[in-house]
């Protein structure tokens, strides 16, 4: 991985290092308010003047391409993780999916997750949020054979089985209301915090707010680690009005960017994203440098923006700043993308792609993943600069996702709320 000269990181880092005791225990204070995941990952996008995570995903996919040290220390972040939540009792788990049948690559994800867990010592069964007949096995990209079961708790290996808390991979883009009726078990993440009724303008709004506290704690300027987020309602892709109302709010939000960058000596000329308010995936990015890009949409571009997961309409959208990557692999434009367990940074990897640009989405078909590990912190984080960075705007987000949830009275069942201890 290689770098340009990067103010910004070094900023961040310095201050966060000089002020580690403060800003340690206003993170820990505000974990104690808070439930938060069992996991979560983070985008970040890395450009010199800024550094900001850019989308936050509350059931990762991807755990196989974390570092391998870093897979290592996991099995007892995931134990202490549930110790201190839910207790010792907990023995065992139930480990709901996304329903990728055709995709190896997600059940590599899946046995990975698998494994981790029964490294802590936890028995850990698979199964889909849909009655089956009979079991279901599948292999992963690697050879790996997979056996789901049914998650429904009148099915005969549910009730031999009596899993102890179920943990979800699945995003929950369709609400599957019969499931989750008839499951008693606590779940983490809640269903209830899936992409059915999730709003990423939430997120970033929680976001936003809590750069402006850590860097008041710090001592820097928020504008280093913010992401500027608007939320446009009623979009309908095929409305010519709607269309002009997202480009007039466009325009005026690059008009202030590029206010902002002028300001502060950054000759970066601004660009935005318009993203599907409650999207996964990737689906439904589009990269816009002005109003008249979207008045000149093309029938592609207008298809791409109607493409969520699920068959689900695109009703809502959101204008992000966009920010370009100094990060790359290999001659490669690339992306951190930082996961945790719990309040911990728990692995990591560069998401790159040799088909896009420094400001394109990355999270795109042919990505490649490369090496990038959290647990060099724990030797010595004075030296890690790039990993303390991304990993408080990780911090931050996983902050974030917990004001979400009390934001929308969602609530974890039989959770134990405990401060995150020193990281």
């Amino acid at each position: 991985m290689t770098l340009k000269p990067n103010n910004s990181c070094d900023i961040i880092h310095d201050a966060a290092c000089k002020n580690h005791d403060k800003i340690q225990a206003w993170f820990r204070e505000k974990t104690k308010q808070l439930e938060y995941p069992i996991y979560s990952s983070y985008d970040i996008r890395d450009a010199s003047y800024k550094i900001s995570n850019v989308d936050a995903n509350i059931y990762p996919a991807g755990f196989n391409n974390i570092c391998p040290t870093d897979k290592d220390a996991a099995p007892d972040i995931f134990k202490k993780y549930i110790h201190v939540h839910y207790g010792t009792e907990i023995k065992k788990i139930l480990l709901i999916t996304e329903e990728h049948t055709k995709n190896p690559y997600y059940m590599e994800n899946v046995a990975t997750i698998q494994s981790l867990l029964q490294q802590g010592a936890f028995q850990v069964e698979l199964a889909f949020p849909k009655e089956l007949s009979e079991p279901l096995t599948l292999q992963s990209s690697t050879g790996k054979n997979l056996t789901f079961q049914s998650g429904y708790e009148n099915s005969a290996f549910f009730k031999t089985y009596n899993p102890d808390l179920v943990i979800s991979n699945n995003d929950f883009s369709l609400s599957l209301a019969e499931w989750s009726d008839q499951n008693s078990r606590p779940t983490n993440p809640p269903r209830e915090m899936g992409w059915y009724q999730r709003q990423k303008s939430r997120y970033f709004k929680h976001y936003n707010d809590l750069v402006n506290q850590f860097s008041e704690v710090a001592g820097i300027d928020p504008f280093l680690l913010r992401v500027e987020t608007e939320e446009f309602l009623d979009f309908n892709i095929n409305d010519e009005s709607s269309r002009h109302k997202l480009a007039e709010q466009v325009q005026k939000f690059l008009d202030k960017l590029a206010v902002s960058y002028k300001q502060r000596g950054i000759d970066q000329k601004p660009f935005c994203f318009v993203k599907n308010n409650a999207g996964t995936y990737g689906l439904a990015v589009i990269k816009v440098s002005s109003a008249e890009e979207i008045k000149d949409w093309t029938y592609n571009s207008r298809k791409k923006m109607k493409a969520a997961k699920g068959g689900r309409d695109v009703e809502e959208v959101i204008i992000q700043e966009g920010i370009p990557s100094i990060v790359t692999s290999d001659s490669v434009s690339a992306e951190p993308v930082i996961y945790m367990i719990g309040c911990e940074l728990a692995g990591g990897f560069l998401r790159t792609h040799s088909e896009k640009s420094s400001t394109e989405s990355l999270n795109s078909p042919g990505a490649v993943y490369k090496k990038l590990c959290v647990s060099d912190l724990a030797d010595d984080r004075t030296n890690s600069p790039k990993e303390n960075v991304y990993g408080w705007t990780a911090k931050l987000g996983l902050l974030a996702i917990g004001l979400e949830a009390h934001e929308m009275n969602v609530k974890y069942k039989d959770y134990i709320k405990a401060g995150c201890g020193s990281i």
